[in-house]
């Protein structure tokens, strides 16, 4: 049996998300429209990611820059217990929620973070955006990218 977690006794789950599929392929689709990703994050959402960083003293922005993918890059340093993930989650979540729209994606991966693959880091992907007809502004939405060093 491959465990979920620690003391898992059962090694498998009680149901399926289905209820969640209608909602989740909104912003999938969203996310393939050609222009969706909104222009100058750094005037949209910068002004959010400073003041939640400086309310809020468990990651601290470093840079942050827009991609080649049109992706907005956070890079964050982790200000909490190393190896603290749950904790370094919540942080990352709190940061998402002050500039989240009404429809968010986020994945959470582990990278190398440097080109000799010494420092592991927790990237966060993040699509978030408003989606018709559920918003009085147009479609439209942000790809953020938060990477956070100093947990693992």
């Amino acid at each position: 049996m491959a465990v979920r977690w620690d003391g898992d006794q059962r090694g498998l789950g009680i149901g399926d998300a289905l209820e969640l599929v209608s909602g989740a392929s909104e912003l999938v689709a969203a996310f393939r429209q050609p222009a969706w990703v909104a222009e100058q994050p750094e005037t949209h959402l910068l002004p959010h990611v400073e003041a939640w960083c400086e309310r809020d003293h468990r990651l601290a922005l470093i840079d942050a820059y827009i991609d080649d993918t049109d992706a907005y890059v956070l890079d964050c340093d982790w200000r909490g217990a190393a190896g603290n993930v749950g904790a370094a989650r919540a942080a990352v979540f709190s940061l998402i929620g002050s500039f989240a729209e009404s429809a968010t994606y986020v994945r959470q991966r582990r990278i190398a973070g440097d080109a000799g693959g010494s420092t592991t880091k927790l990237r966060f992907e993040v699509g978030t955006g408003e989606l018709a007809p559920d918003t009085r502004f147009a479609a439209h939405g942000h790809v953020v990218v938060i990477n956070v060093a100093g947990v693992l």
